[in-house]
């Protein structure tokens, strides 16, 4: 038996071999021109999800930057609501005559004939709220 694998088997030279052979090379041609192509292929899809995926992470970023933005200015505009309220009725107070002369007293030290206006501190004042 080992002198039967040794022995050479000549190969057939008729047209249905040959046209076998012109096949399979064919076959074999075909099968790398496909995966070139299909890896060409995977190599720009790659590229496309890439962009896709970058765009999407920085427009991610963009819109939690615009959140917090419109958070921080609706906070703003909160804190302008309260003091425009304030303001409002401190313009309604500044219309009385009485308030006015009160205000006076107090920031300008006048008096009306007859008073005598003693400076307190304003420290003081508050540690005797906190005290009753």
């Amino acid at each position: 038996m080992s002198e039967s694998s040794k022995r050479k088997v000549t190969a057939l030279k008729n047209a249905f071999i040959f046209s076998q052979e012109k096949k399979e090379k064919f076959l074999a041609k075909h099968k790398t021109k496909l995966f070139r192509r299909l890896s060409a292929f995977a190599v720009v899809a790659m590229l496309i999800m890439a962009g896709m995926v970058s765009t999407l992470v920085s427009q991610s970023a963009r819109l939690d930057e615009k959140i917090e933005q419109k958070e921080r200015a609706e906070a703003a505009l909160d804190e302008l609501k309260t003091n425009e309220v304030k303001y409002e009725e401190e313009l309604e107070r500044l219309k009385h005559d009485e308030y006015i002369a009160e205000l006076a007293r107090k920031k300008y030290f006048l008096s009306d004939q007859g008073e005598i206006i003693f400076n307190i501190p304003e420290n003081a004042e508050k540690d005797r709220k906190n005290e009753q």
